[in-house]
């Protein structure tokens, strides 16, 4: 395992680990690893490539050739790149979403991934958002997160910025598309979403994101990370 000191943010789709992630990267210098959208660029590229969406060698295959890059800034935006093709915003759809949540399921697919996000862990430090970041991925960070919120909360977080976007969306559909993506990503046999037992848990119903960032923060310094 790297020396290289990580924080892992793990949480159910729409509890704003994502942004958190980003803005944590930002406010410390650090690098970022968003796990999530790895799975979302990777049900993109099967698309585009033609691939069986239940295929599991093929999205493997692709796994470990996929061009990809992202990054944040100080507002929590984020940009990716697959090849060099801007898809931030084609990746942030639900029709994405239920694919990622798909491919995440497959075992040669998250062992294809697995050492790829080791990789992200260079100096100075690693901030990584996902859903196994500190139960499977990176065992040994330094400082573990486990974010959630109510689920209705987190549906209407998840609508509100997706009407900002532009998209055309529905509440209803909404929460039960997040009902059915947290049952699935907690009885996968692989990598299920779960607290580890070491992480530090926040329930950020009605806090800000400031709030947030600045409790993770607050973490971070008693464990000397900044």
């Amino acid at each position: 395992m790297s020396t290289v000191p990580v924080i892992a943010i793990d949480g159910p789709s729409g509890s704003g680990k994502g942004t958190l992630a980003r803005l944590l990267a930002v406010h410390l210098g650090w690098n970022l690893l968003d796990s999530g959208a790895l799975y979302r660029l990777l049900a993109l590229a099967g698309s585009r490539v033609g691939a069986d969406p239940h295929d599991e060698a093929a999205h493997a295959a692709l796994a470990g050739t996929m061009n990809i890059r992202f990054s944040g800034d100080a507002s929590g935006e984020e940009q990716i790149w697959l090849g060099s093709v801007e898809v931030s915003r084609e990746i942030r759809t639900e029709r994405a979403g239920e694919g990622a949540s798909r491919v995440a399921a497959m075992p040669s697919v998250r062992a294809a991934l697995m050492e790829r996000q080791r990789r992200f862990a260079q100096e100075p430090g690693l901030v990584a958002d996902g859903r196994d970041m500190g139960t499977v991925v990176f065992p040994d960070a330094r400082l573990k997160v486990f974010l959630t919120a109510s689920a209705a909360e987190r549906a209407k977080r998840r609508y509100k910025q997706l009407k900002d976007k532009g998209f055309d969306v529905s509440l209803a559909a909404l929460s039960q598309e997040l009902a059915e993506r947290d049952q699935r990503d907690a009885n996968r046999a692989v990598s299920p979403l779960k607290p580890a037992v070491d992480a530090e848990l926040i329930d950020n119903t009605g806090m800000s994101i400031e709030q947030v960032v600045q409790a993770v923060l607050d973490l971070a310094k008693t464990r000397k990370l900044c």
